[in-house]
């Protein structure tokens, strides 16, 4: 979709415009009432509409000169409106477009009386919000579809900050092409995305000036990455360590050690030898959604030249069973020496993650670390479909993701590092079980628990993304399919230490 920031109200054929509770109206839209001859103050007397966020009003072929449809798109109150609430604003605004089969429109930027962001936020946040929900994945898909939603080709914004919203929108069209690139990665089948696609997908990165390797099972063997190959051993294909490198600060990087991303990639997930249910199965190839919002992030991060070093870590493996899978009794050495006594197979995502964290911990030193995962359902249980999880060893770096989350809508819910679940985690036979005792207790928390340990003594923080990788039914932001999550989350949390 073609963004164009414009300083004054064109021709359009369709015109998008702003309203409060009580149908007020910026001038814009004053002046365009007046072309229609009242039709916009009439329609906005509908009992039917509140002003609600999100509520959009439609009126087709409206009297007087003027556009033949106007989308009236309801604010909410304007002390209410955070450049989240805009964003998902403008991706109810896109929906409502590509319900239409309306391929241009433009939007007139009145900034509501009171509100906190300034007139160039509120464009660029809404044009964010579109870009995202115009989003389709249809590349396996031959047959044509008229009745679907057809995607939005050109959107403008009328607004008087026309400079100033080009420049932040540098920065917001950057984190669009991280979030989809996210998305076509956790949306693609099984049977394209494994391991080593994964790897050929994330070199393409390389045209950002982001250094990609990956270490195939010779350099883990070498390494003693045992963990990694032991959940990998079970699949044809074979598992793959990612690693990505972004330098936009190295004077910086190399007095405090670079921001390190670690993500869960786990392909497909079967369950190994303790396989998991058909039913349980069909969305397992979003199983490496952390990995690939790790790869999203800092793709978003060198497009827009972030002032900011990141390295990028992805353990990438299939979890499938077969007479090579790792067994329920079986103690592997991990890469840091420390042992693990495997109970279930299924619980793959922290045996990939224990060798991934002890790698970057040890190589890259890093002033942080955060890693991400769809761990457990134990999280969702916890916490539902209003926040992820987020457990961590260091206050600074777990208030630093939540405001992050909070800005961008992307909420995290701080649980619980205790000595309790590391009791729990005692194995008489090893130096850890890699499950609690009760697994359908805190099993997040236990999973937590078990991977603070491979950190090498490092800030970090483990966010257990769960259930946050799909979208069962169409939202403001996301159609149904993958989501994106935590890209966002993660390029606010650079931009802030940048």
């Amino acid at each position: 979709m073609q963004i164009e920031y414009r300083a004054k109200a064109g021709t359009a054929d369709v015109v998008v415009v702003l309203a409060q509770p009580g149908g007020q109206i910026g001038a814009l839209a004053k002046a365009l009432d007046q072309r229609t001859g009242g039709a916009l103050a009439r329609a906005l007397a509908a009992p039917s509409f509140t002003g609600k966020r999100g509520q959009i009003l439609d009126l087709l072929a409206p009297a007087g000169e003027g556009p033949r449809r106007i989308l009236v798109a309801g604010t909410g109150e304007a002390k209410a409106l955070s450049s989240a609430h805009a964003r998902e604003l403008g991706g109810s605004i896109a929906a409502e477009l590509m319900i239409a089969h309306e391929s241009a429109a433009e939007i007139l930027v009145d900034p509501p009386k009171g509100i906190r962001l300034d007139e160039a936020e509120l464009a660029t946040d809404l044009a964010f919000g579109a870009r995202l929900r115009n989003y389709r994945f249809g590349k396996y898909q031959t047959r044509p579809k008229p009745e679907k939603p057809k995607e939005i080709a050109v959107l403008g914004l009328v607004t008087a900050r026309v400079a100033e919203a080009k420049r932040l929108d540098a920065r917001l069209a950057a984190l669009a092409d991280g979030v989809r690139l996210a998305r076509d990665l956790t949306n693609e089948p099984p049977n394209a995305l494994y391991p080593e696609a994964f790897v050929d997908r994330a070199k393409e990165l390389g045209k950002l000036g982001i250094k990609v390797e990956a270490l195939d099972v010779a350099a883990m063997k070498k390494l003693d990455m045992n963990a990694i190959l032991a959940v990998g051993g079970g699949s044809e294909r074979p598992p793959r360590l990612l690693v990505l490198q972004y330098s936009g600060a190295p004077q910086r990087a190399k007095r405090d050690g670079p921001i390190a991303l670690v993500g869960k990639g786990v392909c497909f997930d079967a369950g190994g030898l303790c396989l998991k249910r058909p039913g349980q199965m069909i969305t397992m190839k979003g199983d490496m959604a952390g990995g690939a919002a790790v790869v999203g992030a800092i793709a978003a991060l060198a497009a827009r030249k972030a002032k900011v070093d990141v390295v990028g870590v992805v353990g990438l493996v299939e979890n499938l069973p077969s007479g090579t899978a790792y067994k329920p009794g079986d103690i592997v050495k991990t890469m840091s020496g420390q042992t693990i006594e495997v109970i279930d197979t299924d619980a793959e995502g922290r045996m990939v993650l224990v060798d991934a964290l002890h790698y970057t911990a040890t190589r890259f030193k890093p002033r942080c670390i955060v890693d991400l995962a769809t761990l457990t359902y134990a999280v969702s249980a916890a916490v539902g479909g209003a926040y992820a999880g987020i457990f961590s060893t260091d206050d600074k770096l777990a208030k630093g993701l939540m405001a992050a989350g909070d800005a961008v809508g992307e909420r995290l819910w701080r649980l619980p590092i205790d000595s309790f679940y590391d009791e729990n985690l005692e194995s008489p036979i090893a130096d850890f079980r890699h499950h609690g005792r009760d697994e359908d207790a805190a099993d997040a928390a236990h999973a937590a628990s078990l991977l603070k340990n491979f950190v090498d003594g490092r800030p970090w923080a483990h966010l257990d993304i769960a259930n946050k990788e799909f979208a069962t039914k169409d939202g403001p932001l996301a159609p149904v399919g993958a989501t994106g999550y935590a890209v966002a989350l993660l390029e606010a949390f650079a931009a802030s230490v940048e």
